[in-house]
């Protein structure tokens, strides 16, 4: 018990540290269910972000990112969380045409800590970061490079039943578009009054190793993830 509170305290200084010493967006946060010590889970995941509003008059942000998952337990109530695949940017300033940059490389990591595990009722604490890297376009014969960073940490808590697992939680975000207008280089965050966000989503059991997990979230944002997982 010590060493998971030493952990934890660790693992809330060192992510307090990096959101606040950058900016960031809002990840999925994978939901309550985590491999056991020395195991893995694997899944496809689909993130939708319908619509994230950027501060001052940058207009708002869309990305649509497919990724290959993986959590290992590193403990049974600690895991690290890594991600790879492709995404896009559509990203719409208040008095320009929308910029959309083509798919290109994502990825991303973070870690989940399960401080409270009775019976059915679990609470994680977890941090996650993406980082989006599409195609370079051209706007006017302008070149135009874009870059999504975005960092969270969530508190959630699900209850277990026979089939599903259901949960609740709160996330705090904050996001880094930068864009790269030929040789300039300028980073425009999201909407620092609208970084609280509501998580509502639940595990869904096919068999006991398969499973589909469904998130929303809201207020911070409006976006989806969607993914299928199998449990090694």
């Amino acid at each position: 018990m010590l060493l998971k509170k030493v952990v934890l305290s660790f693992f809330i200084g060192i992510t307090g540290i990096l959101l606040f010493s950058t900016n960031g967006f809002c990840a999925p946060c994978y939901g309550t269910s985590q491999p056991e010590k020395k195991k893995f889970i694997l899944g496809l995941q689909t993130y939708s972000i319908f619509k994230r509003d950027l501060e001052k008059d940058y207009g708002r942000l869309r990305s649509l990112q497919h990724f290959l998952n993986l959590s290992w337990g590193i403990l049974d109530w600690l895991c690290l969380d890594l991600k790879g695949g492709l995404g896009n940017i559509k990203q719409h300033p208040s008095t320009e045409d929308e910029l959309d940059y083509n798919c290109s490389f994502a990825g991303g990591y973070g870690f989940r800590i399960k401080f409270y595990d009775d019976k059915n009722i679990k609470l994680v604490f977890g941090f996650q970061h993406i980082s989006v890297h599409p195609e370079v376009i051209k706007f006017d014969d302008i070149k135009n490079q874009a870059i999504l960073d975005d960092w969270q940490v969530s508190l959630l808590g699900s209850y277990q039943l026979k089939l599903f697992n259901p949960y609740l939680g709160l996330r705090w975000s904050r996001l880094d578009y930068i864009h790269k207008l030929n040789q300039e280089r300028k980073r425009k965050m999201s909407d620092l009054s609208e970084s609280l966000g509501l998580i509502i989503g639940s595990d869904f059991y096919l068999t006991p190793k398969i499973f589909i997990n469904l998130e929303a979230q809201f207020l911070d944002s409006k976006a989806t993830a969607l993914s299928i997982n199998y449990k090694f």
